[in-house]
């Protein structure tokens, strides 16, 4: 909820300032964040956990890269800026994201306290860590430093 009120709070700042650059960005978060509290899940009585929040906006940063990379494919580079200043305003209410080599050396003490072994461990050991590293690493990174690891 208190995700909710910043952003509204930043809304009205930058329609004041009148940026409809950033503007779009934040409308974008107050969009998801609606559709997420009025979905299937209402046993929040109206407010979104951290972890929901989070989660939605590593999405919302995720589905921006992916846009913007189509879009340099496709030789549309004014379309990919576009994307990925959003991306980079999005990232602003995540919290700071992990370096690798730390991210390393978490998934490093998961795997001994898990006991894994093989690739064949690697749900438990991503299990574990993307509920350790939620909204600090983005999945992807977490995913190919666990294979990295369980293969060597």
């Amino acid at each position: 909820m208190e995700l909710e009120k910043l952003i509204n709070d930043d809304i009205k700042q930058t329609m004041l300032a009148r940026d409809t650059r950033k503007l779009e960005a934040l409308r974008a978060i107050k969009a998801a964040l609606l559709l997420e509290k009025t979905g299937k899940d209402l046993s929040w009585n109206g407010e979104i956990p951290e972890e929901i929040e989070l989660k939605l906006l590593q999405k919302l940063v995720k589905m921006r890269r992916e846009s913007a990379e189509l879009y340099k494919s496709q030789n549309r580079p004014d379309l990919a800026d576009e994307e990925l200043y959003q991306a980079g305003i999005i990232e602003k209410y995540l919290p700071t994201q992990m370096s690798e080599a730390e991210v390393e050396n978490i998934i490093r003490a998961i795997i001994g306290e898990t006991g894994a072994q093989s690739i064949k461990d690697m749900g438990k050991v991503m299990g574990a860590s993307t509920k350790k590293l939620a909204g600090k690493a983005d999945n992807k990174t977490i995913s190919d430093i666990v294979k990295r690891l369980l293969v060597s």
